[in-house]
């Protein structure tokens, strides 16, 4: 048995979430599991979902290594099924392995800087699966933290293309992260994508990086630009991590406005142009709205990647795992804004700041100090 410091998350049915940073037990690993003690993990969008969600952490009651905050409706009652569960966080990140269970592919990994998915990154120990580890090589943990859930989230989006038949995207948010990130593997492998940012300053950035097309949701000529780009690229799928209000609406107007001007003659059911948009995240909590504006040859679904990795094979897993491990420094790299410990990331400051998700100021975790 090791023992070490990890964070947990507990939502009770009065609305009170508690953050807190405890003791915990980690058995031996068995079968193809390997024991990883934790050096360096990022706090994602995706985290977010259990660790602050909606609830009110400016006026929550700090003590060091706790916090406990108030849920308001209709976040409390919607996260009805975790009510009452305490539960561990940090969907990923790298550290080195201390101990495996007796499979071959386990006991290949003892010793080596892994990037890992254990669930429970947020710790100083983490049980992973040996499947879902990537061997870092000479790489640093910090330089690793980041090596799976982006990199191969992008990688996804490119595979889903070309496995739907599609040789364009459009992406929304598109200056996040895993944004820069998207936009460096088109530009390698020759897919248009349509980036679309809300400042202008974005524009530049990712214009500075190589990216063709950049639409500005903010200037008063979006839907015009949008469209324009749609017509040069043949874009007619997207993904989108903001998921509220209507950002998805709007690109399947725009889609829907290019197919019916590139028709010869009228039809009262629109286009027979598929479009298809993926959601993929939740930045806006608000319902998604659509509206009947895109004829009735439009789909959207919903994206995550383990389901997307199970569909896509082992072949073209490994594939683009030896991808990202190849260009970690280049194509893949993450830079972050600030590092914190497990009690760092339960301070005021620390959480008012990373929850608000911005462009280009994401945390990380360092378990250890």
């Amino acid at each position: 048995m090791t023992t070490g410091k990890q964070l947990f998350t507990t939502l009770t049915a009065d609305g009170k979430l508690t953050l807190e940073v405890a003791e915990s037990t980690f058995p031996a690993p068995t079968g193809n599991q390997v024991l990883v003690q934790m050096e360096a993990a990022p706090i994602n969008p995706s985290d977010l979902a259990i660790l602050t969600s909606a609830a009110d952490f400016e006026t929550a009651e700090y003590t060091p290594g706790k916090v406990v905050a108030t849920m308001p409706e209709p976040f409390l009652t919607g996260n009805k099924a975790r009510h009452g569960q305490r539960l561990p966080a940090g969907n990923e990140g790298a550290g080195t392995v201390i101990a495996t269970g007796d499979s071959d592919m386990a006991k290949a990994l003892m010793g080596q800087r892994v990037a890992c998915v254990p669930g429970n990154a947020f710790s100083q120990y983490a049980i992973a699966d040996a499947m879902m580890c990537l061997p870092l090589g000479e790489h640093s943990s910090e330089t690793g933290a980041s090596s799976f859930v982006n990199p191969m989230t992008a990688l996804g989006f490119v595979e889903t293309a070309k496995m739907e038949g599609h040789s364009a995207i459009i992406h929304l948010a598109a200056a996040s992260n895993l944004g820069q990130m998207l936009n460096r593997i088109c530009v390698e492998d020759g897919m248009k994508l349509v980036n679309i940012v809300r400042k202008p300053e974005h524009v530049a950035m990712l214009k500075e990086q190589g990216a063709t097309y950049v639409v500005d949701s903010s200037a008063p000529t979006y839907m015009a630009d949008l469209r324009a780009a749609i017509a040069e690229t043949g874009a007619f799928l997207g993904f989108d991590p903001i998921g509220g209000g209507q950002a998805s609406d709007g690109v399947l107007k725009a889609m829907e406005q290019v197919a019916v001007s590139q028709m010869s003659e009228f039809s009262r059911y629109g286009s027979n142009q598929q479009k298809k948009m993926y959601i993929y995240g939740r930045l806006d909590l608000a319902p998604t709205i659509l509206t009947p504006s895109y004829g009735l040859q439009w789909s959207i679904a919903g994206w995550l990647l383990t389901p997307f990795l199970q569909r896509a094979g082992m072949e073209t897993v490994v594939r683009m795992r030896q991808r990202v491990q190849a260009n970690l420094t280049t194509t893949f790299a993450s830079h972050y804004k600030a590092k914190v410990t497990l009690e760092g990331m339960l301070e005021k400051d620390a959480i008012c700041d990373y929850r608000q998700m911005k462009t280009g100021e994401k945390y990380l975790v360092t378990p250890w100090g």
